[in-house]
């Protein structure tokens, strides 16, 4: 479990990578495709309740065309 100050990054991160595929006019289905992951892989990143893999994150800024570093914002 994520201690409580890791726990606000992980929620941040996850409402950032939400609020930009909303952005984008993405569905979370419609981005999971894209990224080659599943629906509720994304749904817990963008809930907060998982930190996705390096490879992820990258793929991730690619398909919403975006830098790493906007996710991070």
């Amino acid at each position: 479990m994520a201690n409580p100050k890791e726990f606000k990054y992980l929620k941040a991160f996850g409402k950032r990578v939400a609020d930009i595929r909303r952005k984008r006019g993405l569905t979370q289905e419609q981005l999971a495709e894209l990224a080659d992951m599943t629906t509720l892989s994304l749904s817990y990143i963008e809930q907060g309740r998982r930190w996705p893999r390096l490879a992820t994150i990258h793929r991730l800024a690619d398909c919403l065309k975006v830098p790493i570093s906007e996710l991070f914002k």
